[in-house]
């Protein structure tokens, strides 16, 4: 059997030790799909949400969660982020808004964590904005697409 890495020979919760790894140029892809009606969309596309710039709040609220990882996932280490970007694609055929978010770091540990929580923290703000004019948002499929550094390299998902 594999050996856990987050845990102790007690089996108790431990962080794990990258003190004697070397620092590398890390980056990881995350993206999710927020699915909601063609009026929600439109709206939101035209600035017409009441709570304001709906995609310029989640752009905001993706970028602090991502600095904030840490704190809110046990055990993840705290990692100087050196960018990220947040960009929205709207589909309106298929009615949705879809996040990709790309963090960028020089570290001993990965930033998959950092872009997945800021992927689906830009998605639930999105949700928030825009649930009093559409009850059935549906956040979907968030996702690593691809992350690259340390020691496995890159690794492609989609």
């Amino acid at each position: 059997m594999e050996e856990l890495t987050h845990m102790d020979v007690s089996g108790l919760p431990q962080m794990v030790d990258v003190t004697g790894k070397p620092d590398t140029q890390r980056e990881a892809v995350a993206k999710c799909r927020v699915r909601m009606k063609a009026s929600s969309l439109e709206r939101l596309k035209k600035g017409e949400m009441k709570k304001g710039d709906v995609l310029a709040v989640a752009r905001l609220a993706g970028i602090m969660a991502a600095k904030q990882t840490p704190h809110i996932i046990p055990l993840c280490h705290p990692v100087l982020i050196g960018d990220i970007k947040i960009e929205f694609g709207l589909d309106e055929e298929d009615s949705t808004v879809e996040i990709t978010t790309v963090v960028k770091s020089i570290g001993k540990t990965g930033v998959e964590m950092e872009a997945l929580t800021a992927t689906a923290v830009a998605a639930l703000t999105i949700y928030d904005m825009c649930k009093a004019v559409d009850r059935g948002i549906q956040i979907e499929s968030i996702r690593l697409i691809r992350k690259s550094g340390g020691k496995s390299g890159a690794i492609i998902l989609e």
